[in-house]
């Protein structure tokens, strides 16, 4: 294969970089916020170049000095798109999603991919995923979005993350998703060998009754409390495979423990579930207290997860296996297509215009719940005519790099509190 090259946005503290890395790609650059993040990848990779600080900064980093990269790849902030963050979208100063598409616009890398929460792939964010499926084309490349379970590639975890990959047209053809590989582990097998390692008579037992995989991990940010494995529902999941989700352990059960005793997990252990393993290709060493150890490993990229991707990527880079014909592909999907009515229009139509351009089946109360939901992340122009009130798409209020945008005043704001 040939050599590869990645820039690497909002990079955290390496689940994708070393996905990516193992699946050939060479890092350029990392850039990443957190300063734990940042630690962590400099003790793991030390000759790397990492930087440190807000990604939209030129002053921390020059896109320009990055152009014709082969992949541009970033697991840019969930919160925006995420249920705990109140899905706020393009009003999130936060959001950096489609900052990250204008940026390949800028850098023209060959590929790009990015991964998010699922919550980007409801119908909440279908406007918002037309935007930029749109706009991607518009700069010349072709894109799809995938749902990927993380314990479809050997992760013993839940974890669902939409990823975006996009692509030149020439590159693109060869593009497939990689296949699934499901996870013969269970959070028991996962864990026994690290669970017993202080001695806990009942590790073996305990294994036993882990048979399932694990529910998501959850990070969290710097905007909740401590560490802990999530909200009630998954806290009760982990109480039925034997563990106690309330926080995590510094360190494992050890002999005084009772049998029946319901253990917490220790960061080694968040690790493992996430696909880090200290004997594997996924070694890995986090730098930090706990409380921020947890969430650099809660807030990653599960690495096996990363490296499947980025294997489907190089190998289309690469032109590797069957080409196909995109065309019939492109054509099918369309993400919102009141968005796209609206978007096309050369002058203000009614509801009546749209709901007939965009060929949906919805009554009036339908309509002025979409048209509600679009205008959280687009400026709408409504005025009433003859015919009816009409509405005019203005602009998206999304943050995709202008200096004026409010997203520097509020983000200056929470920085200290943004992860």
């Amino acid at each position: 294969m040939a050599d590869l090259t990645a820039v690497e946005i909002c990079a955290g503290a390496g689940g994708q970089s070393l996905g990516l890395e193992l699946a050939g790609f060479d890092h350029a650059l990392a850039v990443e916020l957190d300063e734990n993040a940042v630690n962590t990848l400099r003790e793991n990779r030390p000759d790397w170049d990492v930087r440190h600080g807000d990604v939209a900064d030129e002053h921390v980093w020059n896109p320009n000095e990055y152009v014709g990269v082969d992949l541009l790849a970033g697991g840019v902030p969930c919160p925006p798109f995420s249920i705990a963050g109140k899905q706020l979208g393009a009003t999130d100063e936060r959001d950096l999603f489609a900052w990250a598409v204008e940026l390949a616009g800028k850098m023209q890398p060959r590929a790009l991919l990015l991964e998010n929460v699922r919550g980007l792939s409801m119908p909440r964010f279908s406007a918002y995923r037309q935007h930029v499926k749109d706009r991607l084309k518009d700069l010349g490349y072709w894109s799809d979005w995938q749902l990927l379970q993380a314990s479809d590639f050997g992760v013993p975890q839940l974890r669902p993350r939409f990823v975006l990959v996009a692509m030149r047209q020439e590159d693109a053809q060869w593009f497939e998703w990689p296949e699934k590989t499901p996870c013969r582990d269970t959070v028991g097998t996962a864990l026994h060998e690290l669970m017993a390692a202080g001695g806990w008579r009942g590790a073996e037992q305990w294994a036993k009754g882990a048979n399932d995989i694990a529910p998501t991990i959850v990070g969290g940010s710097k905007k909740h409390g401590g560490a802990d494995l999530g909200p009630t529902r998954a806290k009760r999941a982990w109480l039925t495979l034997g563990v106690d989700a309330m926080g995590v352990a510094d360190a494992p059960p050890n002999a005084s423990h009772k049998g029946d005793f319901v253990p917490k997990l220790t960061t080694e252990m968040v690790a493992r579930i996430q696909g880090w393993g200290a004997d594997s290709d996924y070694a890995w060493t986090f730098t930090g207290r706990k409380t921020t150890r947890y969430r650099q490993i809660g807030n990653a990229f599960p690495p096996p997860v990363a490296r499947a991707v980025g294997t489907s990527i190089a190998n289309a880079l690469n032109h590797k296996g069957e080409s196909k014909n995109l065309a019939d592909v492109e054509n099918e999907v369309m993400h919102d297509r009141l968005y796209v009515a609206l978007k096309s229009a050369p002058a203000p139509l009614t509801e009546k215009e749209l709901v007939k351009i965009s060929g949906e089946k919805i009554d009036s109360r339908a309509f002025e719940r979409r048209m509600a939901t679009l205008a959280r992340d687009f400026v709408i122009d409504e005025h009433d005519q003859l015919s009816g009130r009409a509405y005019r798409l203005v602009g998206f209020k999304g943050f995709v790099g202008q200096e004026g945008h409010e997203r520097h005043v509020r983000f200056a704001e929470m920085r200290s509190r943004i992860s």
